[in-house]
């Protein structure tokens, strides 16, 4: 079993056998199929279509940051139908099939600062008038769920008195910030997500990420834990562009999709926490970890170093502490994640030394 396999089994065993059985003759539509988090839901709906009896998966992107040669696999198989689709100007209802979907995933928007700082516009519009295009032409029709991908950057930059951080902190955002495009328009989507559920009865669910990593994530997506892996991979020393200080909690991708799935099957209007809630760590100590299993993995000699970034923006409005509350999940959706971060790190080595790096290709 390869490592991702155990991954995706893993995601699998965090459902309840009731959770599984909502999924049963269901059609799923999902947007920003070609992301991140859209491989590993890709690679799990494969994996388990048969078992979950899914009947098809609509599968959507602008592939507006390229197309990764792992997609191509799906354009062959009989539970997919990928497609070239911008959610903010394309018409829903030329896609055969989307008026019958069961579950709508939303996850179309750019997560990573630098890109999202690249197309602000795109950014912003995949958030609000994508969502509201789908919750228009969803609004009448009876879906069993639908999923939108928030973010914990909703809170802003919260003050200690609220980290960790639970779902009724409203946040302390700059909403004219180079961050802005990406936080404000998740924090609207939000507002629309609850108004739609109290005058549609739409079952909503909003997710709130806390810095996910792992298998699927871009080697260029500049985030740190990409970065960090990048450097690893290519035998280089892990620059960290910071003092190394601010603070986050990382939860490895098997988890979050797990507790993902449980909102979207949760099938009633509510917004969730979704992440680990320790242990919260420095950017430093991250950057030492992937050391240390860079070493037991790659035979990894390189270190860390710490520079400045010569873009002005790059730290503006950066959160200093990241970490979730997640009672509220743990409570109502049973949701236990149990991957700390130094599991996580060797687990996401491991995918990529396993791994054929030309899949990686954009």
């Amino acid at each position: 079993m390869t490592s991702l396999e155990k991954d995706l089994k893993h995601t699998y065993d965090k459902l309840s056998e009731e959770e599984r059985s909502r999924l049963h003759g269901s059609t799923i539509l999902m947007t920003g199929c070609a992301g991140f988090i859209g491989y590993y839901y890709m690679k799990f709906f494969q994996k388990y279509a048969e078992a979950l009896d899914i009947q098809k998966v609509i599968a959507l992107d602008n592939f507006m940051l390229g197309t990764p040669k792992w997609l191509e696999p799906f354009r062959k198989d009989p539970h997919f139908d990928l497609r070239k689709f911008d959610i903010i100007t394309d018409e829903i209802s030329g896609i055969a099939g989307a008026e019958n979907a069961d579950y709508i995933i939303h996850m179309a928007s750019i997560a990573s600062p630098t890109f999202y700082r690249k197309y602000p516009i795109e950014t912003l519009d995949a958030n609000i008038w994508g969502l509201r295009r789908l919750l228009d032409f969803y609004k009448e029709k009876p879906i069993r769920g639908f999923l939108f991908y928030s973010s914990s950057e909703t809170y802003g930059n919260p003050d200690a008195a609220h980290v960790p951080t639970d779902e009724s902190y409203h946040g302390d955002v700059a909403f004219t910030g180079p961050r802005s495009c990406y936080d404000e328009s998740k924090r609207f989507g939000e507002t629309m997500c609850m108004l739609f559920a109290q005058q549609y009865h739409l079952p909503i669910g909003v997710a709130r990420p806390f810095n996910n990593y792992g298998p699927g994530m871009r080697l260029g997506d500049k985030r740190v834990p990409a970065d960090f892996a990048q450097a690893v991979m290519d035998g280089k020393d892990i620059v960290i562009l910071s003092d190394g200080t601010p603070t986050r909690t990382f939860c490895y991708i098997a988890d979050a999709v797990a507790g993902y799935l449980k909102v979207m099957l949760h099938g009633t209007y509510d917004a969730f926490n979704i992440g680990i809630d320790q242990p919260e760590i420095s950017i430093r100590e991250l950057a030492e970890i992937y050391v240390a299993a860079g070493k037991e993995i790659f035979g990894y000699s390189g270190s860390v170093v710490l520079k400045t970034s010569a873009d002005k923006n790059y730290l503006v409005n950066n959160p200093q502490r990241r970490c979730p509350n997640i009672e509220k999940a743990r409570k109502l959706l049973d949701y236990a994640p149990d991957i700390e971060v130094q599991e996580g790190v060797r687990r996401f080595l491991t995918f990529l030394k396993e791994q054929d790096q030309g899949e990686y290709v954009w």
